[in-house]
Formats: C-alpha cells, sequence, structure tokens
C-alpha cells in the first residue's frame, strides 16, 4: 500500500489505517467478537495496512485489551496510536457524557495524563505509543492550558514513551497553542466527502506547519460503501443513530450517488467504498491526508484496503465532489 509520513515526526505509516473503535464492544456499536477482531488486525498488516488507531474510552479499555492482544509478538509490525485525555475512572474532570453506566470526563492535566499512559501501556502490552493523541479537549468548567498538556507530552517524547504527538476535536485557535508549545505531528478530525467542514478549517494550517489531517468516519460509518439500499436492514447502534444518512429521506441521495458512480467503479475495477476512500487519501495538499477507516471483520478489512491503492484521476475526483456537494 501507498505509505505517507505522519508530521515531522520521521514515521512513515500506510495511507489507510484501520480504526479499533467498534472492537471495543461497548454500547455505541453492540457487542464484537474478540477473536474475529485480533484476525481483522492481523489480517489488515497482512494486507499492507500498518497503521492501528484505539483509545481507552473504546469500550472502556476493552478496545485496548484486545489490540494488545493482536499486538503479542508482533508489536514492530504496527504503528500503534492510541488517546489520551478522557477519563472514566477518575472522578475530576469535566463531563463529555454518560454512557455503560458510567460518566465520561475530559481531562488533560500531565498528572491525570500520567497515569492514563501507564493504564494503556498496561492495556496494550506494549513500552511505548508511535502517536499518542489527547482525545478531547477541556471545557472551561476544568480548565487545562494546551501548554501544560503539551508540555508534558513533549516530556514523555522525550523519555521515549511516545513518538509523535497529535489532537484531536479541536479548534483553529486550540491547534495554534499545540503547535506553539510543542511539536504536533497529527490532528484527528471527522471528515468526509458528506461532511467536509473539518477538512475547510484544516488543511491550509496543517499544509503550512507539516501536520497530518487524519480523518475518521471518512465512510460515515458504512453509509458510503455504496451496500445499503432504500430497503436494507440498519443495526443502527449509538454510532450510526448519529449519521442522519442512514435517515429514508437521506439514504435515497446515497443510493442516487451508488448508481452514478458505477461508471467510475468500472474505470478503475473497484467498488464505492474503494472510490470514497481514494477520493479522501487525495484531499488537503493530496499528501497530507490520512484515512483512518473502522473495521472489527476480516471481511471489512478486505473491502477498506484497496482504497489505498487506487490515484483517481483528479477530473474524476472534482467531480465526485462536486456530486457530494449536490446531496449535503
Amino acid at each position: 500500500m501507498k505509505q505517507m509520513k505522519i508530521g515531522k515526526s520521521g514515521i512513515e505509516a500506510s495511507v489507510v489505517g484501520i480504526g479499533a473503535w467498534a472492537i471495543g464492544g461497548d454500547s455505541n456499536w453492540g457487542h464484537s467478537d474478540d477473536p474475529e477482531s485480533v484476525r481483522t488486525i492481523h489480517k489488515a498488516r497482512e494486507l499492507g495496512i500498518t497503521l492501528l488507531d484505539t483509545a481507552p474510552a473504546y469500550g472502556l479499555g476493552h478496545s485496548e485489551e484486545v489490540v494488545g492482544k493482536a499486538l503479542e509478538g508482533r508489536r514492530k509490525d504496527y504503528i500503534l496510536s492510541t488517546k489520551c485525555g478522557i477519563r472514566w475512572d477518575a472522578k475530576e474532570g469535566s463531563l463529555l457524557m454518560e454512557r455503560d453506566g458510567v460518566r465520561i470526563l475530559r481531562n488533560s492535566k500531565p498528572e491525570s495524563i500520567a497515569e492514563e499512559i501507564e493504564n494503556s501501556l498496561k492495556r496494550l502490552k506494549t513500552d511505548y505509543i508511535d502517536i499518542y493523541i489527547v482525545h478531547w479537549q477541556a471545557l472551561p468548567e476544568f480548565p487545562v492550558p494546551i501548554s501544560d498538556t503539551m508540555g508534558f507530552l513533549m516530556k514523555l517524547k522525550k523519555d521515549g514513551k511516545i513518538r509523535a504527538i497529535g489532537a484531536s476535536n479541536l479548534n483553529e485557535e486550540q491547534f495554534a497553542e499545540y503547535v506553539k508549545y510543542g511539536e504536533l505531528d497529527l490532528i484527528q478530525e471527522k471528515y468526509s466527502m458528506l461532511d467536509r467542514a473539518l477538512g475547510d478549517k484544516f488543511f491550509s494550517l496543517c499544509d503550512k506547519n507539516s501536520v497530518t489531517f487524519q480523518c475518521y468516519s471518512p465512510l460515515e460509518r458504512g453509509i458510503l460503501t455504496g451496500k445499503y439500499t432504500l430497503d436494507s436492514p440498519v443495526n443502527m447502534g449509538l454510532a450510526k443513530s448519529k449519521i442522519k444518512w442512514f435517515q429514508k429521506e437521506n439514504l435515497v441521495k446515497i443510493v442516487g450517488l451508488t448508481e452514478k458512480w458505477k461508471p467510475l467503479c468500472a474505470k478503475y475495477t473497484c467498488t464505492m467504498t474503494h472510490l470514497v476512500i481514494a477520493w479522501t487519501a487525495m484531499q488537503g495538499n493530496g499528501k497530507n491526508v490520512h484515512a483512518l477507516v473502522g473495521a472489527r471483520t476480516t471481511a471489512q478489512v478486505e473491502e477498506n484496503v484497496t482504497g489505498g491503492n487506487i490515484t483517481l484521476d483528479p477530473a474524476d475526483a472534482a467531480a465526485m465532489k462536486k456530486d457530494a456537494e449536490a446531496i449535503s
């Protein structure tokens, strides 16, 4: 698979990564088959996907535990990304949400991150993290200066516990703070051809500061795979219930895209999933957008991987964007 540089860190990774949110198996996604999840992570690497992303909050530690099992004896085969700044096992912080019987809090204080990274390293069965990402940013009711957070992350980097620093779910002012107080290599934001606002905000900033833009949910949690029809049953869960495109009145527009892009699928000998992933990786300056695609079955990862090997004609990519803009 095509490779790309992650910020200025010196890390190189496949342009498509595997996201392990659903592997956590919490109420967002429902039950997950752990042995199949492990097989999926192994299959991803076999097919050329090197970047593997998880977080403590996914399944309240369970995703990291499953990833840890998958990494046994294979740690050096993967670029491993996990996160900090979200606690369900502490009392201090601002409320992010209540889920699965616990209060999930935002807390990016150095003292909290110091506990978090040790817990993550233990669950992941490793002694270092390749990319360590602040999952959600502090709120006014529990303020934490980014200078404090970044200062501690830089110390973790100096100590060899992490190799690169990322931040997620932030605004332009917070981006500037991260760049000011340390070495920011990656931001992780929701982005798809149907939800382009954050790309408009950050692509130029990332280009200017040599920061990788890693987009999560580029397939809009499956709606852009082309597999749904107006009669398709949908196992919604909390995650999919938040995506408006699964509603009948919007699904018809997606079905229209599927039909319209059949000639493109024929041209590139690929599926709609492949087209969308390839289109996503071409955004920004064409070199610094990384597509993070969730998978918890080997079939899903096999479906995703081809998108990282396709280069679309710029005219086709522009036409796809125009089609997406027309419905969104």
